[in-house]
């Protein structure tokens, strides 16, 4: 057992003395000068977020080695299930100390056990910010270990690993986040940050925990197949760790200060430890298996690298940032409603020079034009071919994305409703436009390897969700455009649309949302992708027209509207040369005019590819009649002679009447 646990132990060890040490140099666990918490709660905090993180990392790593590098049929699946499972165990607990070391060092309240602490402790746990973020996390954490320890289905463990990840988000959201403006952004880098990080790390483990149960090739595959993963993450980790150090430190000069000496560690730790994954495991992963030596030289220093930077995370949660937060004295509304001042007013210009950068969709579009192209790389390499205007329409539609989650449209949705509309008709049907005909689920399927060892890969699990019943039926034509339209509707006259305006997390959940309706929408029409549900050409004709009359009808009713639907949001942001309901009235001209173009060359595209479909089959019976001498007309002919010779014979004699 012991020898099992070395790694997870060696990784605790390096943790605790570089927390210490950090914490000693930051002074993150300094006693403050007024309201005291104690030692315990000001050691005891940082040392159990830290748990939190390591306990957290080993459950998403150890889940998603399982769903995509180990075959369910080994012991070492059900092995990393069962590290799943104690790794959530104790996060449920690590949260739960988190948790109360939080609520003792915000109240500074006496441990007691009467019935006046439960109460407290219970009002923070329900009623605050900060003790219902770490309520849901025990609760999360509780659930993946018994569904963890229960569950062996592979489809069913993605779903937990999904769980998992939301997991996160309650961590994401306390602690540093920067300056008030910064608020979305720090946030999401935090979140990235943490979730890649524990990708990394806890599937490094998790391949120390169940190595012994592999034979050699074995363990060389599973050990190529995590080295692609831990590459993507130190990629983002690298991007989003850039960018929170770039908020809260804010300028070379601070570097010299506590925090940016701990960041800089931090750094040098995350360096060293994607140069030794890049070096030692292109060499050593086809002698993984050859001897314990070899073994140990991949994964030990890595062990002790990631030790050190979790340690010094965790320290700088603590840790005071030489940037504080900025809080105005005079806030504007701009400012209390969105945590950000009000940009210039908006012009033809402004929307094409002015930027809101959203690190998640910069590090989804990266990686989708990358894949692409890498894809149609492969294929040339190989002899195949693949139409060079698919290649462009790709990469004009990740572009498109990247410009309406990064540009101005980002900048300027959160305080204009025309601004808002403009991003979802562009998310909904433009975008989509161009990615669906570049047909990349069929890229993918004729470029990523195929897996024989009964281990789920992403071409397995895109074969999965296309041959999906789900997918039959959301692919459906009038299914399909019923998600489309009637999200309009459910959107925007529900609190959906207040969620997705107030909320950062909301404003993600719509931008993919729209993406997603769309690109079913679109695929369901023109789509070149496999398809387990194709529509006859005149009902796909028949659905696009009626969408376009609901599409319609909808912008008719904002743009004709005199009520506005969030007037204490797009009508309290302070521009005084732009009235709130006529630019919702401009809103509904987007969505009838701007956004009934894309349907129109959708209709245009349908008509097409109806007469290239009735051309091709025209010629393919030609080339069967041209073949066989048109035996099948022949055929036909005779077949109603004989029926009509036959209907003469069998027919009933009238009196008086006498047959030829």
């Amino acid at each position: 057992m012991v020898r099992v646990l070395r790694g997870p132990i060696l990784l605790i060890v390096v943790s605790v003395i570089a927390l210490l040490i950090a914490l000693a140099f930051g002074g993150g666990a300094d006693a403050p000068l007024l309201l005291d918490p104690g030692a315990a709660t000001r050691y005891g905090l940082p040392i159990s977020k830290m748990v939190v993180n390591l306990a957290s990392a080993m459950t998403i790593g150890a889940l998603l080695l399982a769903c995509l590098a180990i075959p369910p049929t080994s012991t070492a699946f059900a092995k990393a299930l069962d590290v799943s499972s104690v790794s959530a165990a104790v996060w449920t607990l690590a949260a739960g100390a988190t948790g109360f070391f939080s609520f003792v060092s915000a109240y500074n309240q006496p441990v007691t056990f009467d019935a006046t602490f439960g109460n407290i402790l219970g009002m923070f746990l329900t009623a605050s910010e900060l003790g219902q973020a770490w309520l849901a996390t025990v609760l999360i954490a509780a659930t993946l270990t018994v569904a963890c320890f229960a569950v062996r289905n592979v489809t069913a463990i993605a779903f937990l690993t999904a769980l998992a990840v939301a997991g996160l988000v309650p961590m994401s959201l306390q602690g540093h986040q920067g300056g008030t403006a910064d608020h979305d952004s720090a946030t999401m880098a935090v979140f990235l940050h943490v979730l890649f990080a524990g990708i990394w790390l806890g599937g490094l483990l998790t391949i120390v925990v169940v190595h012994r149960t592999l034979d050699r090739p074995a363990l060389g595959v599973l050990l190529g197949r995590y080295s692609t993963i831990a590459l993507i993450s130190f990629l983002v980790v690298a991007a989003s760790g850039y960018l929170s150090a770039q908020i809260r430190v804010d300028g070379w000069q601070n570097l010299a200060s506590p925090y940016g000496v701990l960041v800089i560690v931090k750094v040098i730790a995350l360096v060293a430890l994607g140069g030794l994954g890049a070096t030692w495991r292109r060499t050593a992963i086809a002698r993984a298996g050859a001897s314990a030596r070899w073994f140990w030289g991949v994964v030990g220093a890595e062990i002790i690298f990631m030790g050190i930077a979790s340690g010094v995370a965790a320290a700088l949660a603590r840790t005071a940032t030489p940037v504080p937060e900025f809080v105005p004295s005079i806030p504007t509304p701009a400012e209390i409603l969105t945590g950000s001042p009000l940009p210039p007013p908006p012009s033809f210009t402004n929307y094409f020079t002015l930027w809101n950068f959203d690190l998640l969709w910069m590090l989804v579009c990266a990686f989708a034009i990358f894949f692409y192209v890498a894809g149609v790389v492969r294929l040339k390499r190989r002899g195949d071919m693949w139409p060079w205007y698919r290649t462009a329409l790709w990469i004009a539609g990740i572009c498109l994305l990247f410009y309406i989650t990064n540009g101005g449209i980002n900048l300027y949705q959160k305080y204009l409703f025309s601004s808002h509309m403009l991003g979802h008709m562009a998310l909904g049907m433009v975008v989509p436009i161009l990615l669906v005909p570049a047909a990349p689920i069929t890229l993918a399927l004729r470029t990523i390897t195929k897996r024989a060892d009964g281990s789920r890969g992403p071409r397995e699990w895109i074969m999965l969700v296309v041959h999906s019943r789900l997918f039959g039926i959301l692919g459906n034509p009038l299914v399909a455009a019923g998600l489309f339209v009637g999200s309009l509707w459910a959107f925007y006259y529900t609190p959906l649309f207040d969620w997705a305006t107030s909320n950062h997390i909301g404003h993600q959940w719509m931008i993919v949302h729209f993406l997603l309706t769309g690109y079913l929408f679109v695929q369901s029409l023109i789509g070149v992708d496999p398809s387990p549900n194709r529509a006859p050409y005149p009902m796909r004709l028949l659905t696009l027209l009626a969408t376009m009359a609901f599409h319609a009808f909808f912008g008719l009713a904002l743009l004709s509207g005199t009520a506005m639907l969030l007037p204490d949001w797009y009508g309290a942001m302070g521009w005084p040369t732009i009235d709130a309901l006529a630019d919702q009235q401009a809103a509904g001209g987007i969505a009838w005019s701007v956004g009934e173009i894309p349907t129109v060359a959708l209709a245009i595209i349908v008509v097409f590819l109806w007469s290239r479909s009735d051309g091709r089959e025209s010629k393919r019976y030609d080339r069967q009649a041209d073949r066989d001498g048109d035996a099948g007309l022949e055929e036909y002919n005779r077949m109603l002679s004989a029926r009509a010779a036959a209907a003469i014979l069998t027919r009933p004699k009238l009196p008086g009447r006498r047959d030829e």
